[in-house]
């Protein structure tokens, strides 16, 4: 059992230790105090002593540079792995490795206010895959605070059209207001789990045999999806200490997404398939599995925004840090942000950047684990919370360090600084430190491409260009969805006003 007496802690108000809440609160503030400290002083500096700021820019830039060509580079072997597995026949794969093996597959899909459109694409999906639909148990798990015109309406969607096409199909309604919870996609997953539970108690079902997948209500999987996951849970030394990752893609409304949504969505996939790359720094995110064993004993995350990595890290203090993800290199598709219009289109999308910048909050509450927690080792500890403080303070400060600040000490520096050949090659230097960097966005660009889905027949052709075009948005974006929410989400915990759970709308218009 984990030292951590309580996996289920928000914030330091849920601890009665004075000297507890002293050190979670610390940490809570900490993300912030760095990246504030630190654009206050690339200012401030850049004013008393430019040639320092000045330095430290090219340093920056040509460790940012460095950083890109890591990604690139991390992002093509990614690709290359995920190309692999699309091709192969994973359920030839799955009965030739692992004859008479049968394993359950159960799909919770938290649903709140979706169109009925999305989450009739994503049941589809399910429904059309290779997996035999006799192993299958889908939960519908829906909200009472959706509402009982919006939520009757699903369920009676959702059973008309699937209800017979799997083993057992569930429905959860997740009650309003339940003390101790906070309102979000957590807590209805841990109550949909209560109701899978007691269906295999009911049924005799062999829960040891069974992989549950937690899933976006937009998550549309391929063709050997489950095949995939079945396969690389036997293939595992031990799957009931793993989580499995897929990769996600956005490309349920790619060619109709607005460009600049277009940008901040591929990004994320690059992104994500960097860290898998990187799984010994690589947590749960979105959509992803684990055993149905794993899951019961543990417990969803039920009063955090951030349930999706929580679980990770629960689990993670629950086995004292025998606990990995593993990355399945196949992909799942989900939407690119799109609302009614461009303009509440940019607002959702800064809202749910926001909410994953929020991810913050995994900061303290993995300090405060590894305080309590005496059989994880020292050097993974360090190295866990050094890629957590360093990513959230990236996330929040480098765009900003690398496009704006480095303008600031020709600017603020003064007439001694001026006439400096440092000022004057200050721009110039940067500039092409950029521009050799921007090459690794060129590769993104073309992998993108090259993965792009087939094209609509509703979409001219000429739709293409602007998947080429759209990478003009990508320094905006670094600083507007990037740099400003992560601040904002940062600022927002060392103020102690945390942040609720927000619902990125889904607008499907093809």
């Amino acid at each position: 059992m984990s030292s951590l007496e309580n996996l289920d802690i928000a914030s330091w108000k849920d601890l009665t230790n004075r000297k507890d809440k002293i050190f979670y609160r610390f940490f809570e503030i900490l993300p912030g105090i760095l990246s504030l400290s630190t654009l206050f002083f690339a200012v401030f500096f850049s004013y008393f002593k430019p040639a320092w700021v000045a330095y430290f820019i090219i340093a920056f830039d040509v460790y940012w540079t460095l950083k890109a060509f890591n990604l690139i580079f991390y992002q093509i072997v990614c690709f290359k792995k995920m190309q692999k597995n699309l091709k192969i026949n994973w359920k030839e794969e799955f009965q030739n490795t692992f004859p008479n093996q049968e394993m359950f597959q159960v799909i919770i899909l938290p649903t709140y206010k979706e169109p009925w459109k999305v989450i009739q694409d994503t049941l589809s999906s399910i429904a059309n895959c290779s997996y035999p639909k006799d192993k299958i148990i889908f939960v519908l798990a829906q909200e009472e605070r959706a509402g009982k015109e919006h939520y009757e309406k699903i369920r009676n969607l959702a059973l008309k059209h699937y209800g017979n096409s799997f083993f057992k199909f569930l429905v959860s309604l997740h009650p309003a207001n339940l003390e101790g919870e906070f309102p979000g996609k957590g807590a209805n997953v841990r109550y949909a789990g209560k109701i899978v539970e007691d269906f295999f108690k009911k049924e005799k079902l062999p829960i040891s045999k069974t992989i549950v997948s937690i899933f976006d209500s937009d998550t549309k999987v391929f063709q050997d999806y489950f095949y995939k996951l079945a396969f690389d849970f036997l293939d595992s030394k031990n799957p009931y200490r793993q989580s499995f990752q897929p990769i996600p893609i956005y490309h349920n409304n790619i060619w109709v997404a607005h460009a600049i949504s277009r940008v901040v969505a591929v990004s994320n996939t690059f992104w994500q398939m960097r860290m898998q790359e990187k799984p010994e720094h690589l947590v749960t995110y979105s959509s992803h599995s684990m055993a149905l064993l794993t899951f019961l004993e543990v417990g969803f995350p039920h009063n955090v925004v951030s349930d999706d990595s929580r679980i990770f890290w629960k689990c993670f203090f629950k086995y004292n840090g025998k606990y990995s993800v593993k990355s399945l290199f196949y992909p799942v598709s989900m939407d690119a942000v799109e609302a009614e219009n461009l303009s509440k289109t940019l607002i959702s999308l800064y809202k749910q950047q926001r909410r994953w910048a929020y991810g913050v909050i995994e900061i303290p509450y993995v300090a405060f684990g590894f305080l309590k927690n005496k059989e994880i080792p020292f050097i993974k500890k360090i190295s866990h919370m050094f890629n957590l403080i360093e990513g959230f303070w990236s996330w929040a400060c480098a765009s900003l360090l690398i496009l704006l600040l480095g303008w600031l000490p020709v600017f603020l520096g003064g007439h001694n600084f001026k006439v400096t050949i440092l000022s004057f090659n200050l721009p110039r230097l940067t500039s092409k430190i950029m521009t050799f960097a921007a090459i690794s966005m060129c590769f993104s660009a073309l992998i993108n491409i090259i993965f792009l889905p087939p094209r609509p027949k509703e979409i001219k052709p000429i739709k293409k260009l602007s998947m080429l075009s759209q990478w003009i948005f990508l320094p905006i974006s670094l600083i507007v969805f990037g740099a400003l929410p992560a601040l904002d989400a940062q600022v927002r915990l060392l103020l102690g006003k945390y942040l609720d759970f927000f619902v990125t709308p889904k607008e499907r218009k093809l």
